[in-house]
Order: C-alpha cells, then sequence, then structure tokens
C-alpha cells in the first residue's frame, strides 16, 4: 500500500465517523445492486429513485448497528434486508391505493419477496460480480501497481503463485502476501469486515 492508506480504515469505519467520502463510495459501489432489486421486485420505474434514497436513508439511521459476520456477503444480505424491508413497504403502501377484485399482484409480490439473497440465481451473482468489480476499481489506487499485478495475476487471472513470482522477480512468499492484503482491502470496502 502507498504511504498514507497503509492503516486506512474501512468503508463502514469511515463511514461510522461521518466521512462524506465514504458515503459516495458506498452509494456508489451499492447503487446498481439496490436498483437490480427493486427493478427484480416490482417497483415501479418511477419510484426506484425514491427507493433507493429510502434504503440508503435506513442504512445511514441503522450502520451503527451492523456488525460483520465470518459468512461471506454478510453485508450484501444486511443490505438486502433493509432493501427488502423498503420494498415491502412500498408495495403494501401502493395496495391501498390499488383496487384489484380477486387479489392483489401488490399482495403476491409481497408474500414472494425471498427473505434472503438467492445466490444461485445467476442474475444476482452477475451483479454482485459487478459490485465486486467496482470495489476493485476504489481500491486499485491504494497499491502500488507491482503489488496490484502480484495480486491480479495471482487472484484473478488464476494463475500458479509460483509462475507469478517467476515472472515478476519476487517471492512465492511476497506474492500471496501482496495477494492477502488486497483481499483484506476488497472485503474491507465491500462492508465484510470492520
Amino acid at each position: 500500500m502507498t504511504g498514507s492508506t497503509a492503516t486506512r480504515l474501512s468503508l463502514l469505519s469511515r463511514i461510522r465517523q461521518d466521512d462524506g467520502a465514504a458515503w459516495i463510495e458506498l452509494v456508489e459501489l451499492y447503487s446498481p445492486l439496490v436498483v437490480f432489486w427493486c427493478r427484480r421486485r416490482g417497483v415501479a420505474e418511477a419510484d426506484i429513485q425514491d427507493m433507493k434514497q429510502e434504503i440508503f436513508f435506513a442504512v445511514s439511521r441503522s450502520i451503527d448497528r451492523y456488525q460483520a459476520t465470518n459468512s461471506s456477503g454478510s453485508f450484501r444480505a444486511w443490505l438486502w434486508a433493509l432493501a427488502r424491508n423498503k420494498i415491502i413497504d412500498a408495495l403494501r403502501r401502493n395496495m391501498r391505493f390499488l383496487a384489484s377484485p380477486g387479489g392483489s399482484t401488490a399482495m403476491e409480490l409481497v408474500q414472494n419477496l425471498p427473505a434472503e439473497i438467492d445466490d444461485s440465481d445467476a442474475r444476482e451473482r452477475s451483479e454482485f460480480a459487478a459490485v465486486v468489480q467496482r470495489a476493485l476499481e476504489q481500491v486499485r489506487i491504494e497499491f502500488e501497481p507491482r503489488s496490484w499485478q502480484a495480486f491480479w495475476r495471482s487472484s484473478i487471472d488464476g494463475m500458479p503463485v509460483a509462475v507469478v513470482a517467476e515472472e515478476l522477480a519476487m517471492s512465492s512468499a511476497a506474492i500471496r502476501q501482496h495477494r492477502s492484503r488486497i483481499l483484506r482491502r476488497l472485503r474491507q470496502q465491500l462492508g465484510e469486515m470492520n
């Protein structure tokens, strides 16, 4: 890592300290996923931006209570729970204004909202892969190019550590160390570590 970022706090720690730049990073990171969830769960296109604001407002009110768990995707699962509740609230509000003889499409949507994220769903996995890509872009500037290359070649490209070490004229231990540091920072950026 470069100088002043060597002890950089996690994204959520920075948010808890009212760091405006951290809020911008979080919203940039997770907004497309939140919009995807809204569209997929029946929120009207005209209401999506308002819904997104409501969800992130709920995040701001409850971020201090969030605790990362050892399970992967814990922040995303927590964010989904907040989003799900806001979507249900909106669908229920809309039900009051809909006159639908024989039942309500909105009620069916509420009843069919899953309590948990379905990681077996290809579209969900694709949307989260885009979140990870945005997080990678956000943290890349914190690392020296050679460290990043060691990480990228060994983790993303899937090259064996020994091959990357030879390619970059580094030890295998150095490659693993760079990879570990960047993966830890990525988990922090995604909200998986405090």
